[in-house]
C-alpha cells in the first residue's frame, strides 16, 4: 500500500528538482509500491536488478512486482490504484488519455520494440521468398488485442498489406503462451519476446527469428514505467526516487553483465544458465534497454506510428501530453 507524502510542491519542474536532491537520504520506514507487468520477462531486468540490489531499499522503497496478464490489466491495477506503477508501452497512457485518465511514463526501459517473428521448426522463408508472401495464410500466435506485440504485429502486416482475418489467422492469447501454441501446432508463427524466443529455440519449437524488430524499427519507447498523474503531483518524491533507482538498476546491468545474468538466474530459476546468457547476449547486441532512462519524442514517435497504423489509437497524442522526463532530467543535472 503506497504511503501519501504529507508535503506536497506544487512546481512539478521544481518539484522534481528538490525531490531529487532529498532522495538521497532513505526515509526511516519504508513505502512499498507494487509494479505491475504483463509478463515476466527478461526485458524488464533492470527493473529486477534495481529490486534485487537494494537500491529502492536505500531510499526507502519497497518495491515489488506483481504479473498480471490479459491486455491492459496491468494498466488498469494503476488505474484503479491497486499499483504503484505499472511496466509497459506509454501508448497504453494515450489510450487512457483519450478516455479521460490521466497517467504518465517517466523513466524508460526497454527502447526497441523488444519483439521477434518465429517460424516454427523446419518452416522457414524460401530463398528470394519475401516475408509477406512467407507469412500469408498462415496463423499467428501473438498476445492479446492492446498489448504491444500485438499492435507491432498489426503495424506489420498492414505494412506487408496483409489483412487479418483475410490473408493472416491471429490467434491471441497470453503473453509467453505463444511458445505452447507453436509447439502444439496451434500456430505457424509466433511472435515473442526473451526469454520465450531462446527457450524456443533451444526446445526445437522454432529457429532464429524471421523478422528482428528491434533492429527493423530502431527507437521505440516499449516499455516505460508509467505512474498516475496524481502521483507526480501529490508524492513527487516518491516519484523521484523510484525513477532515479530505475535509472542505477539500467547502468548497473549494461556495466555488470556477469552480475546481470546471476540476477536474471534468480528470477528465471527453471532457465538453464547458458540459455540465459543468450537471451541477455541478444539483449545487448539489440540494444534493447535504454542506458539513461530518456524517452526521446522519435521513440514515441514510431511507438505510435504503429498504434496509429494498427487502428488502436483513433487520434494522434503529444509527447508531453503522455511522457513526463522532468524527474530523468533532474537525474541527468544532479550528476552533472
Amino acid at each position: 500500500m503506497q504511503i501519501t507524502l504529507r508535503q506536497r510542491l506544487l512546481g512539478l519542474v521544481a518539484g522534481a528538482a528538490s525531490a531529487i536532491a532529498t532522495v538521497a537520504a532513505p526515509a526511516h520506514a519504508q513505502t512499498s509500491l507494487l509494479v505491475a507487468e504483463p509478463v515476466h520477462s527478461t526485458g524488464y531486468l533492470p527493473l529486477y536488478v534495481a529490486i534485487r540490489k537494494g537500491f529502492f531499499k536505500e531510499d526507502g522503497l519497497d518495491v515489488k512486482v506483481a504479473t498480471l496478464q490479459g491486455g491492459a490489466a496491468h494498466t488498469n491495477a494503476v488505474l484503479s490504484k491497486q499499483a504503484f506503477a505499472f511496466i509497459g508501452g506509454p501508448e497504453h497512457d494515450a489510450f487512457a488519455k483519450l478516455k479521460g485518465a490521466e497517467l504518465r511514463a517517466v523513466v524508460n526501459v526497454v527502447d526497441r520494440g523488444n519483439v521477434y517473428l518465429v517460424a516454427k521448426k523446419g518452416l522457414q522463408p524460401a530463398s528470394g521468398q519475401s516475408l509477406a508472401d512467407f507469412i500469408k495464410g498462415k496463423t499467428i500466435a501473438v498476445s492479446f488485442f492492446g498489448g504491444t506485440p500485438n499492435s507491432i504485429t498489426r503495424f506489420l502486416l498492414a505494412k506487408w498489406n496483409l489483412t487479418p482475418g483475410k490473408d493472416v489467422t491471429l490467434k491471441e492469447m497470453a503473453n509467453g503462451a505463444e511458445v505452447a501454441a507453436v509447439k502444439a501446432g496451434a500456430g505457424e508463427i509466433g511472435v515473442t519476446t526473451e526469454p520465450m524466443l531462446t527457450r524456443g529455440v533451444v526446445e526445437g519449437i522454432w529457429e532464429e527469428p524471421i523478422y528482428n524488430v528491434p533492429k527493423e524499427l530502431g527507437p521505440y519507447a516499449y516499455s516505460t514505467l508509467n505512474v498516475r498523474l496524481d502521483s507526480i503531483q501529490n508524492e513527487p518524491k516518491v516519484v523521484a526516487a523510484f525513477v532515479k533507482n530505475v535509472i542505477k538498476g539500467l547502468a548497473f546491468t549494461y556495466a555488470h553483465h556477469d552480475e546481470a545474468v546471476a540476477i536474471a538466474k534468480q528470477e528465471f530459476p527453471t532457465m538453464a544458465a547458458e540459455d540465459l546468457r543468450a537471451t541477455l547476449n541478444r539483449s545487448f547486441a539489440d540494444s534493447i534497454w535504454s542506458k539513461d532512462g530518456m524517452v526521446e519524442p522519435e521513440a514515441w514517435t514510431t511507438a505510435q506510428s504503429v498504434v496509429r497504423n494498427a487502428g488502436l489509437l483513433k487520434q494522434d497524442v503529444a509527447f508531453d501530453d503522455i511522457i513526463d522526463m522532468q524527474f530523468v532530467k533532474a537525474m541527468k543535472q544532479a550528476n552533472k
